[in-house]
């Protein structure tokens, strides 16, 4: 029998060890495990820009992902990247303070396992890998940084399987808004299928933090906010939502669920309210002072500062888009961390496609930017029969099929802005467009694949002008030699095949392609795409064709 009692902490105002005060290993006091098996305790630690939470959780292939404790301890880092670039030292001492006592916490629970992200106002320090030193050092915790898109498929994906309802709501249009400190993430969702997503500048630490900078006078600031929202979802509107019926908006957020309690105990709601319940109460709020907000939700006076801006940014999308219904359901990133992590160690398993959402994403991006749906169709076709077959000598894992598969999908997407320069263009584009469950890195991969696509002689020595590492150099070099295979099978925007098959023999790639179109095209350019392929793998492919041709 697993015995555990779950307590969630609020230590805004919990002195940290050492001269300080209390140590935090209190909190974990009187909590005691028998173990059962196959089950495993992990820790999910959120270095954000305006709190660090942690989160304990109990993982087993029975009962799935169960949270144990949440500690959590307010701290502005925030605030030092946004207005200076770097985090103070004074900032840094009290970051540390609390991740010692995150580590004496998970030890008095004798933790298997940990992850510990850093989101915004840690990547965009300008010396975060100094920071993370620091950290390392002196709290014995490693915090990696994540990057915008990942930090979002973290909070989108605890929200798919933490939720019997998500598959539901997003078959009808739906805007998946994630906000944090440093910025907001809009990702909208038509018939299951996620049609784009878009990072905003409207994170509620960053608006506050602009916001002060003006120093208006208390009648101004509620018009200032109002004018800063506005304005850039008037842009966002226009480029985003012409074609899009939003019905619901589904909220990621530390703040509004306070909103939402408060209107569902009056209307009998869980988790949920129409947009028009929530507008009139929002209205409402607007006239308060931050004291008397407090008092009315019942949060820490200092915490209606960084949820106004949230407020008001759901007001205002709720009216940009006509959104019938507002659901919050209560997760954190510390939630999508030990989803994420259950779901790679097999505790947890979703029905939700994820990766069918990273391929969707892609397609809406070719479509935006008017690549050619067919030529796109070919290109992902020829370029999946070469990677499976010749698993045993790329040595790569169905990560780097994901790639590949991207980076043929969205090869021709520069053609919309430069037909001469079409390849520096697809590699901007890509680089500059957020793919939610890409890193940085991911992404960098498939824009260089795209850009070394392109006939002209690349090699290893250009590629190398890149700041990869050695493994993610040498994927670079692989996915791009059997890109320019495939792109030498698929010429036309004509459709020519809907069958092509590759297998090993002796030292060929035999490449068959089943047709009955004139494939002469392909044939007379296929040749000045095989010296790069011949020499990464050592193998020649060969291209045959097999059916009638008309």
């Amino acid at each position: 029998m697993i015995i555990c009692l779950v307590q969630k902490i609020d230590v805004n105002n919990l002195k940290m060890s050492g001269s300080k005060g209390q140590n935090p290993i209190v909190l974990a006091q009187g909590f005691r495990y028998k173990r059962g098996l196959c089950m495993k305790l992990f820790a999910a630690i959120d270095v954000g820009s305006y709190e660090i939470g942690m989160k304990i959780f109990e993982l087993s292939q029975k009962r799935g992902v169960r949270e144990v404790d949440y500690v959590r301890h307010r701290v502005e880092i925030g605030t030092d990247t946004y207005n200076t670039g770097k985090i103070s030292y004074e900032r840094m001492d009290e970051l540390c303070e609390i991740l010692k006592g995150y580590h004496e916490i998970m030890n008095a629970y004798k933790v298997d396992s940990y992850r510990a992200y850093g989101t915004s106002a840690i990547r965009e320090t300008e010396n975060t890998s100094v920071i993370l030193d620091q950290i390392r050092l002196r709290t014995g915790i490693n915090v990696s940084p994540l990057s915008n898109s990942e930090q979002r498929f973290l909070d989108y994906k605890s929200v798919a399987l933490k939720s019997e309802q998500f598959d539901h709501i997003i078959d009808r249009g739906t805007a998946f808004i994630d906000i944090g400190g440093g910025s907001t993430q809009v990702s909208l969702f038509s018939n299951s299928h996620l049609i784009t997503t878009v990072n905003l500048r409207l994170g509620i630490l960053r608006l506050r933090t602009t916001l002060n900078s003006l120093e208006p006078t208390t009648g101004n600031y509620d018009r200032l906010l109002s004018e800063l929202i506005a304005n850039e979802l008037h842009s966002f509107k226009k480029l985003y939502l012409n074609n899009i019926d939003i019905q619901n908006i589904v909220v990621i957020d530390d703040y509004l669920p306070y909103i939402i309690q408060k209107i569902g105990n009056k209307h009998g709601l869980i988790n949920q309210v129409t947009g028009d319940q929530y507008v009139k109460f929002v209205d409402v709020l607007r006239s308060m002072s931050p004291a008397q907000i407090s008092r009315e939700l019942g949060i820490p006076r200092e915490n209606a500062s960084l949820l106004m801006p949230s407020a008001t940014l759901i007001k205002y999308m709720i009216r940009v888009t006509g959104a019938e219904r507002l659901w919050i359901p209560g997760v954190t990133l510390s939630d999508g961390i030990a989803y994420d992590y259950a779901e790679k160690n097999k505790f947890v398993k979703s029905d939700h496609n994820f990766e069918e959402d990273i391929i969707s994403c892609a397609e809406n991006i070719s479509l935006r930017y008017q690549g050619s749906q067919v030529l796109g169709d070919q290109m992902v076709l020829c370029s999946m029969a070469i990677f499976d077959s010749m698993k045993k000598l790329h040595g790569m894992d169905k990560r780097g099929r994901l790639l590949l598969q991207l980076a043929a999908r969205l090869r021709d997407v520069g053609r919309f802005v430069s037909m001469s320069d079409s390849a520096e263009a697809s590699y901007s584009i890509i680089m500059g467009t957020e793919i939610i469950g890409l890193s940085h890195l991911e992404r960098e991969i498939v824009a260089t694949v795209v850009l070394n696509s392109y006939p002209k002689e690349i090699y290893y020595e250009a590629l190398e002008d890149n700041d990869f590492d050695e493994k993610s150099l040498l994927m670079v070099t692989k996915l791009t030699a059997m890109l320019r295979v495939a792109v030498g099978l698929a010429r036309s925007p004509k459709k020519k095949y809907n069958e092509v098959k590759a297998s090993l023999k002796d030292k060929s790639l035999i490449i068959t392609i089943d047709t009955r179109e004139d494939l002469s095209l392909e044939k007379g350019l296929f040749e000045e795409e095989i010296p790069m392929f011949e020499e990464v793998f050592g193998i020649r492919p060969v291209m045959r064709t097999k059916g009638v041709f008309l």
